[in-house]
């Protein structure tokens, strides 16, 4: 269990979290144009939306990605977990995770489907399988296999096409969405667009999580731009951080996705 609500964390971190302050107010800066979007056809919406029709044509676009994921993890009361994990993804089809533990030796291989999960412990030798929508009822997120695929690849998600503000901050441009789930607070470099924070607010007034995702370290890999690191703070009860740091990025190459099953391994719920 807490290995699946781990693997649920880092694939959904963005997508579970919410801020306690409004969106309006987060985004409004000193000497920052702050413009309220208004559901007229007025020329600052136009001009709003075809900057949002931009951003959206950024997203990055793959049929296989694969990736070494230095991962690093802390927490308020002082714990930490450092791991290698080496990630394959096709698109709409499989996300492959090998984690490394200590002395260089393969602790788990997972593999996520449209519809699955299944997780092989290979150090107790077990084998955990659940469906997708598990993950959707521990994190009472909903959220989709795509959504998980944009999370990883760097693309923005939960980015509702209902613009409520929008602040030009010099360099940097950011606007705030709205949709049935999520507010989302976005900000993306002003000339190219690289998306740099994202923010996830719940529309659950009930809720009290926060998350902040940041974006840097950008490398042109292919035919994409790529932010090769991650950093990631949530806060509830507890405060966790997790930093992603991406080496050996390829897109589009041919790719396995090893995944054969021990007869001596056990089945465990």
């Amino acid at each position: 269990m807490r290995l699946i609500l781990f693997i649920a964390f880092i694939f959904i971190t963005l997508a579970s979290c919410r801020s306690t302050r409004k969106i309006t107010t987060v985004i409004a800066k000193k000497d920052s144009a702050v413009v309220v979007i208004n559901p007229a056809e007025s020329d600052s919406a136009k001009s709003v939306r075809a900057t949002f029709d931009s951003i959206q044509k950024k997203r990055i676009k793959f049929t296989s990605f694969s990736s070494k994921v230095k991962v690093e993890y802390r927490d308020d009361k002082n714990r930490s977990l450092d791991f290698n994990a080496f990630l394959r993804m096709k698109k709409d089809s499989a996300i492959w995770v090998s984690i490394i533990a200590a002395l260089n030796i393969e602790a788990y291989r997972v593999i996520i489907t449209p519809d699955s999960i299944t997780i092989m412990d290979k150090i107790n030798r077990t084998i955990q399988h659940k469906p997708l929508s598990y993950l959707q009822s521990i994190t009472q997120v909903p959220f989709d296999y795509s959504t998980l695929e944009d999370l990883i690849i760097g693309n923005p998600v939960y980015l509702d096409r209902t613009v409520v503000a929008y602040a030009d901050q010099g360099e940097k441009i950011s606007l705030s969405t709205i949709g049935s789930s999520f507010k989302h607070y976005l900000t993306v470099g002003k000339n190219d667009l690289h998306l740099l924070f994202s923010k996830l607010d719940d529309v659950d007034q009930t809720r009290s999580r926060t998350a902040n995702l940041s974006y840097t370290a950008y490398l042109l890999t292919g035919n994409w731009m790529f932010a090769s690191n991650r950093s990631i703070s949530l806060s509830e009860k507890n405060k966790l951080d997790i930093m992603l740091d991406f080496k050996q990025v390829d897109f589009d190459k041919q790719l396995a996705f090893p995944f054969s099953i021990p007869k001596n391994y056990k089945v465990i719920n």
